[in-house]
């Protein structure tokens, strides 16, 4: 890997800004069709990409990485698709009241444009789909808007390779080469050069809370702050209800032993918390859970620093009295950057006076938290920072008599899932992926699903116009047959 220099950061946005114009003004389909064609490329690849992916990251190909190959080419199809119907950019027209008294009304119309060089951030735990084309670049291209990429440290091969297929792809639809660059560096400065850089218009990051918050800190002490999409992980908490637990605890304790070291534990949305109403069944939970995480395999981490801090992690938690630990019988070999999964166990007056046993233990751990009452787990519930998601094991009657939990847990995360897991998340144009600080920067947006492109862009209104002067998708005979707020109301009808 060659280390990038400031030179170099700078090299990238100017070309970027320079291609800026031209790109934000191609047509939707000829945006569709370089997404489209990053997408050939990629799968072009074939078994190289997946044998590169796999020795940087320890990843199963078969279990893992074909799979999160068919995500990264579905994201980038599927924000052709979206371009491609246009109903996205919410254009709204008002039409103008000449004689309206006392003042008259103007003509006003309204969509949303690209914001300009966008800033993405590869993260460590997926290689592909939030890297180098994952679904932050493909939705800033899909907006129009260039995209300089800050290459994870992890796998620098792998990304060589994902940027060498959206050069090819570029060159063959005619994209300005500006339009993207690859930034390889493993140095923090790097990072808060290109945040930092006045040409940047926006960030996408995926990672820890800590870079997560410096990159966020950097883009705000900027002359021109700019935003900053970060998101830094959660803990994904679990109510487990009484009625579930009598019902089907085992089978719980099974799904949640499953989720918690699915990927080994290194999926922001490992299911890190669980609370229940202590008691027989709660028991009989924890027994089977704790079984299952004592004869839990040694995954292998996707780096040396992630392992470290995992182990560091379980011995802080294994040190703080009350809290009872129990660690995988299987044998982990250091050098192969392998763990033993976690379980804790304590209860509701040792979490509460301990608040490090709320944060994020990446890696293949989770924590049973034996609460008294219904109103510990309302408590419990009202002190949680923000998540990515929240789970509820429960029955018909649970969601009646813990209405007021789901009320509050409405409040704390961006999806709120009912007797399922948190791991898994479908790509699709509903799904939310943020949640409130810490767990995203903005929980008005999403890094997942067709609305992660309102990130990259911003409302422009035209006042009074000529037609001849307007964006295809704001002319009065609507030319794109497009979705559009017309005087209050929805149509893809023309304005008369």
């Amino acid at each position: 890997m060659i280390e990038a220099t400031a030179a170099d950061v700078s090299r990238a946005f100017e070309a970027a800004e320079a291609a800026f114009e031209e790109f934000r003004r191609f047509s939707a389909e000829k945006r569709a069709v370089f997404l489209e064609a990053i997408a050939e490329e990629i799968e072009a690849l074939g078994d190289e990409l997946l044998s590169t992916v796999s020795s940087e990251t320890a990843l199963p190909i078969a279990e893992r990485l074909v799979g999160e190959r068919s995500r990264t080419l579905n994201q980038l199809r599927g924000f052709a698709a979206l371009i491609r119907e246009g109903s996205w950019v919410a254009a709204r027209i008002d039409r103008a009241i000449p004689d309206r008294k006392p003042v008259p009304k103007p003509d006003i119309r309204r969509m949303l444009i690209p914001i300009g060089p966008v800033a993405v951030f590869s993260a460590s735990n997926f290689p592909l789909a939030f890297s180098v084309a994952g679904g932050d670049s493909a939705a800033a291209f899909a907006a129009g808007c260039p995209v300089v990429v800050k290459a994870h440290p992890a796998h620098p091969a792998t990304s060589e390779l994902t940027a060498g297929a959206i050069v090819r792809a570029a060159g063959k639809t005619g994209v300005p080469s500006g339009v993207f660059s690859l930034i390889q560096s493993s140095r923090n400065e790097i990072a808060l050069d290109v945040v930092r850089h006045p040409l940047a218009k926006a960030v996408a990051f995926t990672g820890s809370l800590r870079a997560g918050r410096a990159l966020f800190d950097a883009a705000a002490g900027r002359p021109d702050p700019i935003p900053v999409y970060a998101e830094m992980g959660s803990s994904n908490p679990m109510f487990l209800l009484p009625g579930a637990l009598k019902e089907r605890g085992e089978a719980i304790a099974q799904g949640m032993a499953a989720s918690v070291m699915l990927g080994g534990g290194q999926f922001c949305t490992c299911p890190g918390l669980s609370f229940g109403i202590d008691g027989e069944q709660l028991t009989r939970f924890s027994e089977k859970l704790s079984a299952l995480m004592e004869n839990a395999p040694t995954p292998t981490m996707l780096h040396a620093g992630i392992s470290r801090s995992y182990e560091d992690g379980v011995c802080r938690w294994s040190e703080i009295q009350g809290v009872h630990a129990i660690r995988s019988n299987a044998v982990a070999e250091a050098n192969k950057q392998q763990t033993r999964p976690a379980l804790f166990i304590t209860g509701v007056g040792t979490f509460e006076k301990h608040p490090e046993l709320s944060e994020e233990l990446f890696g293949p751990s989770t924590l049973v938290v034996r609460c008294d009452s219904p109103e510990d787990l309302n408590r419990i519930a009202r002190g949680l920072h923000g998540h990515l998601t929240a789970t509820i094991h429960g029955t018909s009657e649970d969601l009646v008599q813990y209405a007021s939990l789901v009320s509050i847990l409405e409040s704390k995360v961006g999806r709120l899932i009912f007797n399922g897991f948190p791991t898994g998340v479908e790509v699709c144009p509903s799904m939310q992926h943020g949640g409130p600080y810490p767990a995203t920067t903005d929980s008005r947006t999403t890094s997942v699903g067709t609305d992660a492109i309102l990130r990259f862009v911003r409302p422009l209104a035209y006042q009074n116009f000529p037609e001849s002067s307007l964006p295809l998708e704001l002319r009065d005979a609507n030319p794109l047959g497009i979705w559009r707020l017309i005087d209050g109301r929805m149509s893809k009808e023309g304005v008369r």
